[in-house]
C-alpha cells in the first residue's frame, strides 16, 4: 500500500477508499523490526482480534513496536523513494541488465513502477531457481576476478522470471554490487 502510495503519488487513503479492509505491515520497507495494523469496520476488526487471542496471539511491550512504526510511517515517502530509485537503477540508467546485451536475462523497464523489479531469464541458460543459486553463491573464481565476494537474494518467481525487491536495508552502492553480481554470472553462463 505505501510503495503504491508513493509511487503514485497519492495518499494511501485515495487507493483504500474503496476496500472494506486494509492491513498494513511495518517490517521491511518502512523499517519496524515487527508489527501490522489492520483496520476495518468496527465489528470485522473486533472479530479479528478475538479470533487472534483465540489462535493464542497477543503483544507484550507493543509500544516499542508501535514507537518504530510511528518512524517508519513519518519516514515513508523519503524511504520508499529511495528504494523506488534504487529499483530503478538495476536496469539502466545507470548501465544495467539491458546494457549486459545478454541473452541470460533482461528487464521490461516499463513495468519497474515501485520496488520490484521482475528479471525475465531466457535462452534456457539457467532455470529461475539456479540463477537465484548462482547469485546467492560465491564462488573463489568470483572473488579471484572481481575482488568482492557478493551474495544477492532473489526469488524465483514463475518458469522464466525472479523477482528483485528492494527495502530499506538494500542501498543503492548495494544495488551496484547485485547488479554486478548478475553482469558476473550471466557472463559465466555464456562462456
Amino acid at each position: 500500500l505505501m510503495n503504491a502510495a508513493v509511487a503514485q503519488d497519492v495518499e494511501p487513503a485515495q487507493i483504500t477508499q474503496h476496500c472494506d479492509s486494509v492491513s498494513l505491515c511495518f517490517s521491511k520497507g518502512l523499517g519496524a523490526p515487527a508489527g501490522a495494523v489492520l483496520a476495518g469496520r468496527r465489528e470485522f476488526v473486533a472479530e479479528a482480534w478475538r479470533v487472534r487471542k483465540l489462535l493464542g496471539g497477543g503483544m507484550r511491550q507493543a509500544g516499542v513496536l508501535a514507537a518504530a512504526a510511528r518512524v517508519g510511517l513519518e519516514h515513508a515517502e523519503t524511504t520508499l523513494r529511495r528504494d523506488h530509485d534504487n529499483a530503478h537503477s538495476l536496469p539502466p540508467p545507470p548501465p544495467g541488465i539491458q546494457e549486459l546485451n545478454s541473452p541470460v536475462c533482461s528487464v521490461n523497464l516499463a513495468a519497474v513502477e515501485t520496488n520490484i523489479v521482475m528479471v525475465s531469464i531466457s535462452g534456457g541458460w539457467l532455470s529461475p531457481a539456479e540463477l537465484c543459486e548462482q547469485l546467492r553463491a560465491v564462488s573463489e573464481e568470483e572473488l579471484a576476478e572481481t575482488g568482492q565476494a557478493v551474495s544477492v537474494l532473489l526469488f524465483p518467481w514463475s518458469a522464466h522470471t525472479v523477482r528483485a525487491v528492494w527495502h530499506r536495508d538494500v542501498s543503492a552502492r548495494d544495488t551496484e554490487l547485485a547488479k554486478n553480481k548478475l553482469e558476473f554470472v550471466a557472463r559465466k553462463c555464456q562462456e
